[in-house]
């Protein structure tokens, strides 16, 4: 793995985890929340932007995580944020965001190994 790759999957691991602290406080709290909303929708576009790099750099997303899925989300949130439907974005972090969290954990650690070895002791 490329050291730019393993960036991006570390970026992304870190948004997911994000995702998971705004999910944690529940669907009426993201709902009643506009900073939420908005932490919500940059997620979704910082990962949509990785994920795209990731398609570029030629790699397969694991089996469950789909790049299209992620970039077509971040255009969206991009240019119709006058028409962002919360119901939809809720369900993205909440049910597409995790999911994703347990299939790329493998890619995590095999970024995480690749950047510690350029790591000075």
């Amino acid at each position: 793995m490329e050291v730019r790759v393993a960036k991006d999957y570390l970026h992304i691991r870190d948004w997911l985890a994000l995702a998971q602290e705004i999910v944690d406080e529940g669907r009426q709290a993201y709902l009643a929340t506009p900073l939420s909303q908005e932490a919500g929708d940059s997620i979704i576009m910082k990962v949509g932007e990785a994920a795209g790099r990731l398609a570029r750099a030629g790699m397969e997303p694991p089996p469950g995580v789909e790049w299209s899925d992620a970039i077509a989300n971040r255009n969206w949130v991009i240019h119709q944020y006058d028409e962002i439907d919360r119901s939809i974005t809720w369900n993205t972090l909440s049910r597409a965001i995790p999911a994703w969290r347990t299939a790329l954990a493998p890619r995590f650690a095999e970024a995480e190994a690749v950047l510690s070895l350029r790591r000075p002791e």
